[in-house]
């Protein structure tokens, strides 16, 4: 089976790592500039270093289609720059997963593949798509949704700790981000992570650095630009959310939901 993934952040690459390990071929799509925070277990990587390996397994930057399709036929995961995908209508996949979550349906269409299965809101199952995966934390995490459409977007980011909004490091204005910490670097409540132009970050929690944006990204106000664990598991920045696996398992059962099962998928 063939498998066309639009995005390659942290929770698509956590789909990519179970749909692998079952050993679909995966091409993954991205935009030129990737703003993945969590960039050690997000294959985006490869956009800008030419590879990445999460979890052992290795993804490739392609430089087209063809290159793309011969790098999954041999089961490396390929990332190809297409902000549009449309990889999708040249290659003619058996399935297309859009997980952008961008909260909202940008391009996909439930006639873009034989099976079209889209990551959160913004999208109904039926209408642009045949499957959507539920993303938001608790008990539906992961579920597969045949009618209607995953919760709707709170705004919030989801509890870990005790904490939600408090992880996350926002820019205070628009400029540069500047920083010497390393993901994966553990920061006290009210150190400074960061500076846009001269306006520090600071952290407002004790934890570990799960995500940080690399030292010169252009950023915008209010942008997310890192996350900090209140758990302080340094491991946890190199290995896949558990948020990420239990999506990843959501799409693969809806994968094999309607492909006709194992027996039936190409």
């Amino acid at each position: 089976m063939l498998v066309i993934m639009k995005g390659a952040g942290d929770l698509a690459t956590g789909v990519a790592v179970r749909l692998h390990r079952a050993g679909i071929h995966l091409v993954m799509t991205e935009i030129p500039h990737p703003t993945a925070i969590r960039r050690t277990v997000s294959f985006c990587r490869a956009v800008w270093d030419g590879e990445a390996t999460v979890e052992g397994i290795r993804a490739v930057r392609a430089e087209n289609v063809a290159q793309a399709l011969e790098l999954a036929q041999r089961g490396e995961i390929a990332v190809l720059v297409d902000p549009n995908a449309d990889c999708v209508r040249v290659i003619q996949p058996d399935a297309v997963v859009d997980a952008v979550l961008a909260k909202r349906n940008i391009n996909t269409r439930i006639s873009d593949a034989p099976v079209v299965i889209a990551l959160g809101p913004g999208f109904t199952a039926g209408t642009d798509c045949h499957a959507v995966v539920e993303t938001m934390r608790g008990h539906d995490l992961g579920r597969v949704i045949t009618h209607g459409g995953a919760m709707p977007n709170t705004g919030k980011p989801g509890n870990i700790g005790g904490y939600t909004e408090e992880r996350i490091l926002r820019a205070p204005c628009d400029g540069v981000w500047h920083t010497t910490l390393q993901i994966g670097s553990h920061v006290e409540m009210g150190d400074v992570v960061a500076t846009v132009s001269g306006q520090p970050v600071q952290a407002l929690l004790t934890g570990v650095l799960r995500g940080l944006l690399p030292d010169g990204t252009p950023v915008n106000r209010g942008m997310k630009s890192g996350d900090v664990d209140p758990r302080d598991h340094p491991e946890y920045c190199e290995t896949v959310s558990d948020k990420a696996r239990a999506i990843g398992g959501g799409v693969l059962e809806a994968l094999l939901m309607f492909s006709g099962g194992v027996q039936g998928g190409r």
